[in-house]
């Protein structure tokens, strides 16, 4: 079945997700890529840069949100660009790309749509490969101090003197 959408009739996350789909990010040089919009770059060491940019996608479709930029993304899975982790990698991200194959995309990053990219991950979920990414990214991705105030979180308190005297008992959301 072909779908076809006008921008008129697409949602704003669907057009974006298309977008982003097609250009996410290209092959700069052997071991180097970046983003379409330039707001980020890697230069990879271990892995290939195609499997590093799907990574980037797969890091985003596990744990989807609109207002993280993708450097964050970038910067929790940059772990997995080490020699003991490349071949694990390297053969999981091929079993995606092979799962969106018998979908009949090219591969992972040519699938455009969200819910189908999902589809193909939950059908992985169970793999060794999606388990350690799943996991890294709990870590990689909300342990970074720049993500933080994204979600109004403000760090620990006890250097500030506790959450007490500093808005714990706001109940202005009720």
């Amino acid at each position: 079945m072909t779908e076809t959408l006008t921008h008129r009739n697409m949602t704003r996350r669907q057009l974006l997700a298309r977008c982003a789909a097609a250009g996410a990010a290209f092959v700069v040089g052997p071991g180097f890529f970046a983003a379409s919009n330039a707001a980020w770059a890697m230069e990879v060491a271990h892995l290939k840069p195609q499997t590093m940019a799907t990574l980037v996608q797969m890091a985003r479709d596990i744990y989807p949100h609109d207002r993280i930029p993708d450097e964050h993304y970038v910067a929790a899975v940059k772990g997995y660009d080490a020699a003991d982790k490349a071949q694990m990698v390297e053969a999981g991200i091929a079993a995606l790309d092979a799962a969106a194959q018998g979908k009949g995309h090219a591969g992972y990053l040519a699938v455009g749509w969200e819910r189908e990219r999902a589809d193909i991950l939950r059908s992985m979920e169970e793999s060794v490969f999606f388990q350690a990414v799943r996991g890294g990214l709990v870590t990689g991705l909300y342990n970074q101090k720049a993500v933080w105030p994204l979600f109004g979180y403000e760090g620990e308190s006890y250097s500030q003197g506790g959450y007490i005297d500093r808005g714990f008992d706001d109940i202005n959301w009720l």
